[in-house]
């Protein structure tokens, strides 16, 4: 239904504009008697053989919203009832920002694709709290950058401010350090800063009663050497593991008008690179660590190819967009054939 009826006429409209709308409408039904248990009829499929314990956590299933479209923490209750195992919430900054001016949200429909320069538009850290407070027990991943006015040498203080706040109200933290949206922020992939970011971060971890699992999120566009560093970090800092792979900024065979703009691209044209990436880490880490896989799944046999490259969950962003919630039952009932 979503992909013949409801599609067409929400890709007529801006897609940003789109995006609030959809928020309110899943917000809206979603306070309707009967709806809820409707749509968890529909979408979610419950079976204990999806059931996956990946560090230290138990997931409902695999399959993930990824970072990025519950960005203040504002729907994930209501997106949880269409399927998913876990939400990922922000990229959360410690102050609110208005990102970069519009417009920065692009369809590539020829190309199943999203150019976005959003620029970690948040509403600040505090302001998601108070929302995740009502959390009714959904698996949360906070997803945590720096302000663009914050310069690269005071990065690390920003991140501090992200966990300290967090700390009680999600499950596990994800470093993002690998949007291509806010200026020099990639910058900080380098193994030195890079060490330094993570050693603070799990230093501080490390006094708290329970530690909570620290993941790191990276970009598809690094190198060999780059990966091998990133190695090289993970075991050296021991931090729980690594989301592949955020946005690129390749924009190789794309075939669409709007390929011009500036921003980070995700969507089918990212699905093999995101496979690479984690079959490379894999690999070449002897599986030391675990690996969420993102990046181009539009069907259950690319979430399964993920999987099958060594990583250990999945999450969705433009392939939701595109096919819909369909896409999160395709995937966990193709995991129980």
């Amino acid at each position: 239904m979503y992909k013949l009826l409801l599609r067409p006429i929400l890709f007529c409209f801006d897609p940003e504009k789109v995006h609030y709308f959809t928020f309110s409408l899943v917000r809206f039904i979603s306070k309707i008697p009967f709806v809820t248990s409707i749509i968890k009829a529909i979408y979610v499929v419950d079976d204990k053989r999806l059931e996956r314990e990946v560090f230290g956590l138990k997931f409902k299933n695999p399959v993930g919203l990824a970072a990025g479209f519950d960005k203040d923490a504002k729907l994930f209750n209501e997106l949880s009832d269409f399927g998913f195992g876990f939400i990922e919430i922000g990229t959360l900054t410690p102050k609110p920002q208005d990102g970069n001016p519009k417009k920065r949200l692009f369809r590539l429909k020829s190309d199943s694709a999203i150019i976005n320069r959003m620029g970690f538009n948040n509403g600040g850290v505090e302001a998601a709290i108070l929302r995740l407070k009502k959390n009714n027990g959904v698996l949360i991943g906070g997803n945590i950058g720096k302000n663009k006015v914050t310069p690269n040498e005071n990065a690390t203080d920003d991140y501090v401010i992200c966990f300290e706040a967090l700390y009680d109200y999600v499950d596990y933290f994800v470093v993002n350090v690998s949007s291509p949206n806010t200026p020099n922020l990639r910058e900080l992939q380098e193994k030195e800063p890079l060490t330094k970011l993570l050693q603070t971060l799990q230093d501080l971890n490390n006094t708290k009663v329970k530690v909570k699992p620290i993941l790191l999120k990276i970009a598809p566009d690094l190198t060999n050497e780059q990966l091998e560093d990133i190695i090289d970090i993970v075991n050296e800092t021991k931090i729980a593991g690594v989301i592949a792979t955020n946005t690129t900024i390749s924009r190789e065979g794309l075939t669409s008008e709007n390929k011009v703009e500036v921003g980070g691209l995700s969507g089918k044209p990212l699905t093999k690179r995101a496979t690479e990436v984690i079959r490379f880490l894999s690999e070449k880490s002897n599986k030391s660590f675990p690996i969420i896989g993102v990046g181009g799944i539009h069907t259950a046999d690319d979430a399964i190819e993920k999987l099958n490259a060594g990583a250990s969950l999945v999450q969705l962003y433009t392939g939701f967009i595109y096919e819909g919630p369909q896409l999160i039952k395709d995937i966990n009932k193709k995991l129980l054939v």
